[in-house]
């Protein structure tokens, strides 16, 4: 009996295996370009057409340089874990970039994944910046524990929205990100801070600190690439 089931158990994982990675595929397309488009009315087949029409990616290391597989191949930003790699040290992670271009010469946003703590379990997000690498797009907020209305929110439009035009520097150029507030219906916001969200001040803190130390590690890379209008071809 132990043989037949673990048999059909091991048939069962071999043949959802590849359907659940195209899942995870689709998902995470998904999530990127919902960072700097509204993509609720598209099919998975529309979504990976467009994704592969203006899209391209890399991977970075810590100095934001291009990372290559050992055959000196490119590797795939995609496949890259966010949530494994957090688990390992900063220095050494990968850090994928996703870059949008409308017409595929030029780019017009970066997309950056992220990774941290909520209140309860993981947070995640994909941050896209402007062509000078400042302000805010648009953002894509996941999470998997938070409560049901209040730090869920997090993944709502409503809560995302506030992100849209803020910027990650200042006028002096250092970095300093975005950061989330405290109470709610705040009477004046700066370009760096959104309203918080009633309730949830410590899912506000993990999205706080997502956003600072990642933007922190794509620093060098952002620093390199920031209003020198490089085109796309550079990251084919």
């Amino acid at each position: 009996m132990t043989i037949f089931f673990g048999t059909l158990l091991s048939f069962t994982r071999m043949k959802l295996g590849p359907i659940q990675k195209v899942q995870v595929e689709i998902d995470t397309k998904k999530k990127i370009l919902g960072a700097v488009m509204d993509i609720s009315a598209l099919s998975s087949d529309e979504v990976l057409e467009l994704y592969n029409k203006k899209m391209s990616s890399l991977v970075l290391d810590i100095s934001g340089n291009e990372v290559l597989a050992s055959d000196g191949e490119k590797l795939i930003a995609e496949e890259i874990n966010i949530q494994k790699n957090y688990k390992v040290e900063k220095n050494d992670r990968d850090y994928p970039v996703f870059i949008f271009s409308d017409d595929g010469s030029t780019i017009d946003y970066y997309i950056f994944p992220m990774f941290g703590n909520g209140l309860w379990d993981w947070i995640s997000g994909f941050v896209a910046l402007d062509k000078d690498l400042n302000k805010v797009v648009g953002v894509a907020f996941d999470h998997k524990a938070e409560t049901p209305g209040l730090g869920a929110r997090i993944s709502s439009n409503e809560i995302q929205d506030r992100y849209k035009g803020k910027e990650i520097f200042d006028g002096l150029g250092n970095l300093v990100s975005v950061r989330m507030l405290k109470k709610e219906n705040n009477a004046e916001l700066d370009l760096h801070e959104v309203d918080g969200m009633s309730g949830a001040t410590i899912t506000a803190n993990g999205l706080n600190d997502m956003l600072k130390n990642y933007l922190d590690c794509y620093l060098p890379f952002i620093i390199k690439n920031k209003k020198n209008n490089q085109t796309l071809i550079s990251y084919k």
